[in-house]
């Protein structure tokens, strides 16, 4: 009778352990997405809109270094700042012309 006791508590043991592993399995199956989620690229975070020129043909990213181009060119034909989506198109083409004009320097 006591060696079925003891059989029964080894069995009881093992069940419980293949459960512990089980939930170990689980819980690092569905932490492990949320871990690697947030090593992405940081320059993929700052992108915000892709915008196309139409004029020239070409698509722009709509990051901090256009929105800095935007701002600089507002700042050099004394207009107050508007959202570049708010500028209607002959306002968006006369954007693009400058922009193009000015392109970024890789030195700053």
């Amino acid at each position: 009778m006591m060696r079925n006791m003891h059989c029964d508590v080894q069995r009881h043991n093992r069940h419980r352990f293949k459960n512990l592993i089980g939930s170990l399995v689980l819980s690092a199956a569905i932490v492990a997405p949320a871990v690697v989620v947030p090593s992405a690229k940081a320059q993929d975070a700052e992108v915000h809109v892709r915008v196309y020129d139409r004029d020239h043909k070409d698509y722009h990213n709509w990051d901090d270094r256009e929105d800095h181009a935007y701002r600089s060119y507002l700042n050099e034909q004394h207009r107050d700042y508007v959202e570049y989506k708010r500028l209607n198109r002959k306002e968006q083409r006369e954007y693009w012309n400058w922009r193009h004009d000015h392109p970024d320097r890789d030195d700053r």
